[in-house]
């Protein structure tokens, strides 16, 4: 076995085993039987455990996986920052908001895309470690392309939910 291969081996087991944790954490608080609406998570979680690493796991296919993965976590973000500013905690303190929001699952999402990143990444350009990183900033696949599309959904999901209320 190669270190690329031992590597992206690692990074696999951790993207299915991440994504199965956030999974079981949300089924558990948001019963899909308590609301309709819940469905939506469970079909993202779903991807995660199981389209991701299949498209991760082809070579053919890594940007696609990568492409789904990093979506899921904006749209999981956008909707986990609404609903922690929808049942915002009193008082405001340095406390209440690292424990009584979302603020711990966005971050095990954040924690997922970048598995994602560094498997793509792997995948992608190689494990060459004098390799200059290459790119504009916010030119995909860099991460300040990550950024703009986080910025552009969650501003149209924004708007949509002040205009049509």
């Amino acid at each position: 076995m190669t270190k690329r291969i031992y590597v992206k081996s690692m990074l696999m087991i951790a993207l299915v085993v991440i994504a199965l944790g956030g999974f079981l954490l949300h089924v558990r608080i948001h019963p899909v039987a308590d609301n309709p609406s819940n469905l939506i998570p469970v079909i993202a979680g779903t991807l995660s455990i199981l389209l991701v690493p299949m498209l991760f796991a082809n070579r053919n296919t890594v940007q696609y996986g990568y492409v789904l993965n990093g979506m899921l976590a904006i749209l999981g973000t956008i909707t986990m920052a609404h609903f922690s500013l929808a049942h915002w905690p009193e008082p405001p303190t340095l406390f209440t908001i690292l424990t009584k929001t979302l603020l711990a699952d966005i971050l095990i999402l954040w924690t997922m895309f970048f598995i994602g990143k560094g498997l793509f990444e792997l995948e992608t350009f190689g494990y060459d470690q004098g390799k200059p990183k290459k790119g504009i900033s916010y030119r995909y696949p860099n991460m300040g392309w990550w950024f703009i599309h986080l910025v552009g959904v969650g501003t149209v999901y924004t708007l949509g939910h002040q205009l049509w209320r």
